[in-house]
């Protein structure tokens, strides 16, 4: 068979051809959009409006550290029943043109822009038909600055997450705008000219809360939970909304000493999470795990399996076995993914079941009520762990005086005297 080449000049016209069409299609983007927004004001249709004004996904593939994009700028003319959508127009095309050049910060500054006149359309609007339209773009200013803090990073050394704290005021300002609304919100009825933007409310807070846990700013997680909840908002509307909220606030609540309500709310979220979400009931558990295992309740080995978390398996064993080797080597091993999660001092306090179940387990080898200290720390010091008979005495103590064991400590005789009846009650650790 006779080989077969490729004509340079057949291959030049095909690339040629190509870029015409990839250049007519840009020209002709804009008219798509103005008809778009068009069509779906005219239909009252929400989902049409944002699905038109919905950037594409600014992803780290298509991001360029030294991008070198064609600037370009737009004076589209668009009045829709009085309304003049010039501005957030014009913003949201030049964003677009910045996300196809791969230039995540000088998209960043339109998006800004095209989210703060979005913010003053919305505000005007009737109804809340403008909602799904708010959404994605709050969702696009939170994911664009994060890319856009990441870039900044890369090529001054430093990251001052400037954009994410410009984009948490914009959100902030969206949240204000659906929150104040004074018409009536009725739960589940569709959006409409008529309806109220109080809907919005619960996509805009968690976006929020992700802000200020990336910022680790919690403190201001309360400015959103006091009117959310005073108005009962966050028992109505979507479901994923629901769960997103209940698993921050969950966090939240964790990072509070607060591990009932913790428990709770992730509970909620876990149980109500989508079934095919499996990454998203992986990092609920990521918090409701720890919070159980300080509670005394400990999760299965198939559990843990099933959604690969097998860090938290030797915890599982070391704490129903009383293994204090076991469970401080698990926690060095595993200590800097557990401090990025937050959850290492909550794992380093579940220390104290672990304690409880090695003295629980000494009195039944033992069957006495009567316990020596010089007994006991034989037996930590077999298993390698280095405490002395003051070290133990004061653990004792402290388990004693939160009620995990019954009984008291002999000092001058170096005894710990555990009550007949039931010394190690089971409700003092599992809540």
């Amino acid at each position: 068979r006779r080989k077969q080449t490729r004509d340079p000049r057949t291959y030049f016209h095909l690339r040629t051809k190509l870029d015409h069409a990839r250049n007519q299609s840009s020209q002709l983007m804009p008219t798509m959009n103005v008809n778009q927004v068009k069509a779906g004001i005219n239909t009252k249709d929400p989902y049409v409006i944002a699905k038109a004004l919905t950037l594409p996904l600014l992803t780290a593939q298509n991001i360029h550290p030294n991008p070198n994009p064609k600037k370009r700028s737009y004076s589209e003319r668009l009045t829709i029943d009085g309304t003049d959508w010039s501005p957030v127009l014009n913003s949201f095309l030049e964003a677009r043109d910045h996300v196809f050049s791969g230039d995540a910060i000088s998209c960043f500054a339109a998006q800004s822009t095209f989210h703060s006149s979005l913010n003053h359309l919305f505000h005007s609007s009737p109804g809340n038909i403008l909602v799904p339209l708010v959404h994605t773009c709050c969702r696009s200013t939170h994911h664009i600055a994060v890319q856009a803090d990441h870039i900044h990073a890369l090529t001054t050394k430093r990251n001052d997450h400037a954009r994410l704290q410009s984009a948490v005021t914009l959100l902030q300002e969206s949240f204000s705008k659906t929150l104040n609304d004074r018409s009536e919100m009725v739960p589940g009825a569709p959006l409409s000219i008529d309806g109220s933007k109080k809907v919005g409310v619960l996509y805009i807070v968690n976006q929020l809360f992700g802000m200020y846990f990336r910022l680790n700013t919690l403190r201001l997680c309360k400015n959103l939970l006091r009117p959310v909840e005073s108005r009962s908002l966050h028992k109505t509307g979507n479901m994923g909304d629901m769960v997103t909220y209940r698993y921050f606030v969950g966090r939240l609540n964790m990072f509070e000493d607060s591990y009932e309500l913790a428990e709770e709310n992730l509970s909620f979220a876990l149980q109500h999470c989508h079934k095919d979400a499996v990454g998203n009931k992986k990092r609920i558990l990521n918090y409701l795990i720890p919070v159980k295992l300080m509670r005394g309740r400990l999760p299965s080995v198939k559990l843990l399996e099933k959604y690969n978390l097998v860090e938290y398996i030797p915890f599982v064993i070391a704490i129903r076995r009383g293994d204090l080797r076991t469970f401080h080597k698990t926690l060095q091993e595993n200590q800097d993914e557990f401090i990025r999660r937050g959850t290492y001092l909550l794992l380093e306090k579940c220390k104290t079941v672990c304690h409880r179940n090695l003295f629980k387990r000494i009195h039944l080898i033992m069957d006495i009520h009567q316990l020596p200290l010089d007994n006991v720390v034989k037996a930590i010091r077999w298993m390698g762990m280095d405490m002395d008979l003051d070290e133990v005495e004061c653990v004792l103590a402290n388990l004693i005086f939160r009620g995990i064991i019954k009984g008291y400590i002999s000092h001058s005789k170096r005894i710990l005297v555990l009550s007949k009846r039931n010394p190690f009650p089971k409700a003092a650790v599992v809540k």
